[in-house]
């Protein structure tokens, strides 16, 4: 059995709290001057537009639907990569 360290608090406890963070020492140090994970070209960059989608209507079972809305907002993303990785799954398969 885990022992849980959480601890309720109401809004007035929280904005009471005094945060743990040392802003003073984040100030003094500046942005990052480390090394670069990789270089970066940015003269061959090229911006990547989405492709616009097209609007369907779709009966889906209502349990289905329901899955995909409980995880909150951006449901029809999460439907379209699923179908995409369906897809993309299929075309390997299938050459």
């Amino acid at each position: 059995m885990s022992v849980s360290n959480l601890k309720r608090m109401s809004l007035a406890e929280l904005r009471a709290r005094k945060g743990e963070t040392d802003w003073d020492h984040l100030r003094k140090a500046g942005d990052y001057d480390g090394p670069e994970e990789f270089p970066v070209d940015w003269d061959k960059a090229v911006l990547v537009e989405p492709a616009n989608k097209q609007m369907v209507s779709l009966r889906l079972d209502a349990d289905i639907l329901e899955f995909f809305k409980s995880n909150g907002k951006g449901y029809q993303t999460r439907m379209n990569a699923v179908l995409r990785a369906y897809v993309q799954a299929q075309k390997v398969r299938r050459p």
